[in-house]
C-alpha cells in the first residue's frame, strides 16, 4: 500500500493540510500526519485541529512513498524539529516525492539541496527559494523530479493531481 506522510505543526494553513489528506485518502493511499510529538493536537491558523498520528523521531523514509508540507507558517515550526527535518532529508536522499505549498519549501530549504532546481511558492518565500539556490516561477504547480511545489491554496488541484501522478 502507498503511504504518505502530511507534516503537521501549530499555524498549518488548514486548506492546504486537509485537501491533500483527503485526496490522496480518495486514492486508497495511507495518509499519516506527522508531527513533532504523537497525538498533539496541533491549529491551523482558521482554528481547524489536527492530531498527528506518529512523532517524525518515529517517522521512517523507509515507510514512506512521499511526504507532502502544508504551508501556512507551519513549515517555521516543523523546520525547528531536528527529527521533522531528518525525516525530510532521508526521504530527499530516496528521492521521494516531496510536495510543498505555499510556505512548505522553507522545509525544503532546510532539507533538500536546491542548488539548480526550479520550485514555486507563496510569493513571499521567492528570495528563501533563489538565496537557496533555485529558479522561482511563478506557475500553480512545478514538478523538477522528485520535488512538487504550488503557491496557494487556490493551486490545490493541480496539487494534488501532481501528487497523485507521482505515485502512480
Amino acid at each position: 500500500m502507498t503511504r504518505v506522510a502530511v507534516l503537521v505543526a501549530d499555524i498549518f494553513e488548514d486548506n492546504e493540510l486537509y485537501y491533500p489528506y483527503f485526496r490522496l485518502q480518495e486514492e486508497g493511499f495511507q495518509v499519516d500526519l506527522v508531527g513533532a510529538e504523537k497525538g498533539v493536537v496541533y491549529k491551523g491558523k482558521h482554528g481547524v485541529p489536527a492530531v498527528s498520528d506518529i512523532a517524525s523521531k518515529d517517522a521512517s523514509a523507509d515507510d514512506y512513498d512521499a511526504v507532502v508540507i502544508p504551508g501556512g507558517y507551519s513549515p517555521d515550526q516543523m523546520r525547528r524539529c531536528s527529527d521533522t527535518i531528518q525525516f525530510v532529508k532521508d526521504m530527499s536522499k530516496q528521492n521521494k516525492p516531496i510536495a510543498a505549498i505555499c510556505h512548505g519549501p522553507w522545509m525544503m530549504i532546510s532539507c533538500c539541496n536546491l542548488n539548480g532546481r526550479t520550485l514555486t511558492g507563496f510569493f513571499a518565500v521567492k528570495d528563501d527559494i533563489v538565496n537557496a539556490g533555485a529558479t522561482y516561477v511563478d506557475e500553480e504547480v512545478v514538478v523538477d523530479g522528485n520535488l512538487i511545489t504550488s503557491r496557494t491554496p487556490k493551486d490545490l488541484p493541480a496539487f494534488a493531481k501532481a501528487i497523485v501522478e507521482a505515485l502512480r
